[in-house]
């Protein structure tokens, strides 16, 4: 596929925030006729109908802790308020297909599961676990969605996955007063990004925060260098093993990050500190600290709000965020998501995926922060702040040409697995980036095997 204008749209979007610094698918066998409006909501301002589900109790897994527990069970809890249903939050690990695995063979699966990875949908499928999306909730997602997103929760052409929550994962946030005092201004190119660093650098703040103890960062560094540098064609053959991570793309991409995991000055703790350095501390070291912050800078997506909400710095001032930096032609944009899939073939299972593709389910999330949604019905004015509403209007914008995160696309025990596959490689290449053809070769053997499996 072409550049698009999707990566000028979210150019132009960060731009007018600079003063801030900032087909539905087929797979209608007609089993699942809608009901009838007897038993349902009637608030006049509700965006969708629910049943009445009087003492139905219906849980829900997901790998969400903290905050974002916190603000998905406010979701539920208006579902259960509109329903009468009971529903109840079930934590789960990562990998989430292997804790549903033990669930199920156990006997006691949740009704609905909060899968991340378009893999982890795949997988659900391919082991018959997940059932088909009712005529209810695909109505809802064909008047709120684009159609990447119905396409991305369909399998073969039937529809499986509700996306609820998606992410802007090409967004760079920085403690303002640290960049302030280094004199240092927001960089548009990977080279102007570097010099940056270093400007940081010299002015007795380490530059960069990496989060270097979950693989997942580390993929999303990777996914954004290549798809900027490489290509949307290049990165769709790589995402799907049409193309080996032997490939001179994958060389080149390598080298760009090398260019910065390869000097360890510019990361908070060096590559041993980054690899010790969990998510949500490499956000939190970046606002706290005053203008003495452990790290300047810390790439990650829109969720990025949540963490820097548990410090006192508060957004569009003290901290604040600019788009991936262009390597090649264009600056990134790469997102994720999670899909609510149903695992039981019951009414209320059904009517909690509804209740997920409605605007009145997001509005819920949108106006607690650090979420983004999918729908394009949503009232951008819904988000908190204005960095977080262009944030989600950028993702909005880019329709049906949004690139969705690669390592989410791969069969999970190669791009979703701690301690393995590709997670584990990037750490590796992160504490020893000079062994760029070493990496790419443990690359290729683990998508190999991963993609034949």
């Amino acid at each position: 596929m072409r550049r698009t204008l999707r990566m000028r749209r979210a150019a132009l979007v960060f731009t007018a925030i600079g003063a801030l610094a900032l087909t539905g698918c087929s797979g209608d066998s007609g089993k699942d006729k809608p009901a009838d409006d007897a038993g349902k909501s009637e608030d006049p301002a509700s965006s969708v109908n629910l049943p009445k589900l009087d003492g139905e109790k219906i849980s829900v897994a997901a790998v969400w802790t903290g905050p974002e527990q916190a603000n998905f069970t406010k979701v539920l809890d208006e579902f259960e308020k509109r329903t009468g249903a009971t529903v109840t939050f079930v934590p789960a690990q990562d990998p989430i297909v292997n804790f549903l695995g033990t669930k199920i063979a156990g006997g006691q699966p949740p009704d609905v599961a909060m899968l991340p990875q378009v893999g982890a949908i795949q997988q659900a499928v391919a082991k018959k676990w997940a059932k088909p999306v009712g005529n209810e909730a695909r109505a809802q997602l064909g008047q709120n969605y684009a159609q990447v997103w119905q396409d991305l929760g369909a399998v073969d052409g039937t529809q499986y996955g509700v996306y609820f929550k998606a992410a802007n994962k090409s967004l760079v946030w920085y403690n303002a007063k640290a960049f302030e005092n280094a004199g240092a201004s927001e960089p548009k190119t990977w080279k102007d990004f570097l010099t940056t660093a270093e400007t940081v650098s010299a002015s007795g703040v380490t530059p960069v925060s990496v989060g270097g103890a979950d693989g997942w960062t580390l993929t999303d560094w990777f996914e954004n260098v290549y798809l900027s540098q490489a290509g949307p064609e290049k990165y769709d053959q790589l995402a799907k093993h049409e193309i080996k991570w032997t490939d001179p793309s994958v060389k080149d991409a390598l080298t760009t990050l090398a260019e910065l995991f390869g000097k360890p000055s510019l990361i908070s703790g060096g590559a041993d500190g980054a690899l010790q350095t969990e998510f949500p501390v490499s956000v939190t070291q970046t606002f706290t600290g005053g203008d003495q912050p452990k790290g300047a800078m810390v790439f990650e997506g829109d969720f990025v709000s949540i963490n820097i909400a548990q410090t006192e710095a508060k957004i569009g001032t003290d901290a604040k965020v600019f788009p991936f930096p262009a390597v090649g032609a264009d600056s990134p944009v790469v997102t994720g998501g999670d899909a609510a899939v149903a695992l039981k073939d019951s009414k209320g299972a059904q009517a909690l995926l509804t209740w997920l593709a409605s605007t009145d389910a997001a509005k819920i999330w949108a106006e607690a922060g650090g979420f983004v949604s999918p729908n394009k019905a949503l009232d951008a004015a819904a988000y908190p702040n204005d960095v977080q509403r262009k944030i989600a209007e950028a993702l909005i914008d880019a329709g049906d040409d949004v690139r969705f995160d690669m390592s989410d696309q791969a069969p999970q025990s190669f791009g979703g697995t701690p301690g393995k596959g590709e997670w584990k490689t990037l750490q590796d290449f992160l504490k020893n980036p000079k062994d760029i053809a070493g990496t790419q070769a443990e690359l290729e053997s683990d998508a190999a095997k991963a993609f034949t499996s």
